[in-house]
C-alpha cells in the first residue's frame, strides 16, 4: 500500500525548484503537479514508464500505450530491478569498494552539501553517506529504488525518487554533489554526453564508467569481445531461474578458475596479468554472482578510454581520473559559482 513521505518537505521544494509542496497520504503535490508515493518513494516517472510492480501497487489497469522515447531502455529497467531484488543484502566488501570509489572525494566536505546518488540500485553506496551530508537524494528508474528505501530506511534528510536519468524532474543546480557509480554506461545514449548533461544538476560529479581495457594486455580485450557476444544473447532471457543459475555457474566455472590461476601466478607477482584476478580475488561468492548477473544480463554496455574521459575538459573546469581501481572513476568539477544559502 502507498505510504506517506517522512522527508523534510523543504528538501522537495528545493530540488524541484517549487514554490509549494503538499505531502498527502499517497501522493505529493509539487506546484500543482501530483506524484504518487509508494513505500516512501516519489514516483516521478510518466505512467508509460511504470514498472509492473508500480502499476500493481497503484492498482492500475492497462495503461494506454504511447510512443516511448528511443532513449528509454525498458529491458535495462527490468534487469536492474530484478538484480537488486536478488542481491539486496548489504555485503561486507562494499565498505572497501566505497572507499575505492570515493578516494578522490574528501567526505568531510559533504557534511553541508545536498548529495544525489543517481542510479542508486540497492543504496549500497549511499549507506556509507547516511548522516554525513545535509541531504541525501537517491534516484533510480527501476524497482531497485524500493530496495534502497528498505535498506536505508526513513529519515527527514533522505529522499527517494523513482525517475529516469535522461528525463530528471529536478531544477538546474539542484545538488551540490552528484555521484553515479556504474550506471551511465548502461544508458541507450552516449555515456560521456550524459556526464556533460549532468553538469546542469550539480557543480561536482563523481562518475564510474566501464573502462575500455586500455591499460590492459591485448588478450583482455579479446576476452571481452567474447563476453560481449554472449551478453548480447543472454540478456534477452528473462527467466529468473535461468539468470540465477547462470550467475552461480558463471562464478564457479569461469571466475573462480581465473582467480585461482591469478593466485598461483601472484607468487611471481604476475597475478594482475590474469583477467578478473585483481578485482575479485578477495570477493565473496555472492558478490561475484552479483557481478556475473550484471555482466551478462544488461543489454547495453559502453566502454570508454582514459583519453575519452579527459575530453570532458571541454565542458568541465577540472577532470581528475583516479589511478586506482575500479577503472575508470573520476571527478568532474565546474567553475565555482555563487550559491544561495541553505533553505532548510
Amino acid at each position: 500500500m502507498p505510504s506517506p513521505l517522512t522527508v523534510n518537505p523543504e528538501i522537495i521544494k528545493d530540488i524541484f525548484g517549487a514554490r509549494q509542496v503538499v505531502i498527502e497520504d499517497s501522493q505529493v503535490v509539487v506546484d500543482g503537479r501530483r506524484y504518487p508515493v509508494i513505500d516512501g518513494v516519489i514516483i516521478a516517472l510518466p505512467p508509460e514508464k511504470y514498472t509492473v510492480a508500480v502499476k500493481q501497487k497503484l492498482r492500475l489497469g492497462a495503461i494506454a500505450k504511447t510512443r516511448r522515447s528511443e532513449l528509454f531502455a525498458e529491458d535495462i529497467q527490468y534487469s536492474f530491478g530484478h538484480e537488486w531484488q536478488s542481491y539486496q543484502e548489504p555485503l561486507p566488501e562494499y565498505a572497501k569498494e566505497f572507499k575505492a570509489y570515493f578516494d578522490l572525494v574528501p567526505l568531510e566536505r559533504l557534511k553541508t552539501k545536498k548529495v544525489c546518488d543517481l542510479g542508486c540500485g540497492s543504496g549500497r553506496w549511499s549507506a556509507f553517506l547516511k548522516g554525513k551530508c545535509r541531504a541525501l537524494i537517491l534516484v533510480d528508474f527501476s524497482d531497485a529504488i524500493f530496495i534502497a528505501r528498505h535498506n536505508l530506511g526513513s529519515d527527514e534528510n533522505i529522499l527517494y525518487v523513482m525517475a529516469d536519468i535522461l528525463d530528471l524532474p529536478f531544477r538546474p543546480g539542484a545538488f551540490d554533489f552528484l555521484f553515479s557509480i556504474g550506471v551511465l554506461h548502461h544508458l541507450p545514449s552516449d555515456c560521456l554526453q550524459a556526464v556533460r548533461r549532468l553538469k546542469n544538476f550539480a557543480a561536482e560529479l563523481l562518475i564510474y564508467l566501464y573502462y575500455a581495457l586500455d591499460n590492459r594486455p591485448w588478450y583482455f580485450r579479446r576476452l571481452l569481445s567474447l563476453v560481449t557476444f554472449w551478453r548480447q544473447r543472454l540478456s534477452k532471457i528473462r527467466s529468473e531461474n535461468f539468470r540465477n543459475a547462470f550467475s552461480f555457474l558463471g562464478a564457479i566455472i569461469f571466475y573462480y578458475p581465473c582467480i585461482g590461476l591469478g593466485r598461483v601466478l601472484q607468487i611471481w607477482r604476475l597475478g594482475d596479468r590474469v583477467p578478473l584476478y585483481k578485482f575479485y580475488h578477495h570477493k565473496s561468492l555472492t558478490r561475484i554472482r552479483q557481478d556475473v548477473y550484471d555482466r551478462f544480463f544488461t543489454s547495453i554496455e559502453q566502454r570508454v578510454s582514459r583519453n575519452q574521459i579527459m575530453s570532458l575538459r571541454d565542458t568541465f573546469a577540472e577532470v581528475i581520473i583516479s589511478e586506482q581501481e575500479p577503472y575508470w572513476h573520476f571527478v568532474c568539477s565546474s567553475l565555482p559559482t555563487a550559491t544561495s544559502p541553505p533553505s532548510f
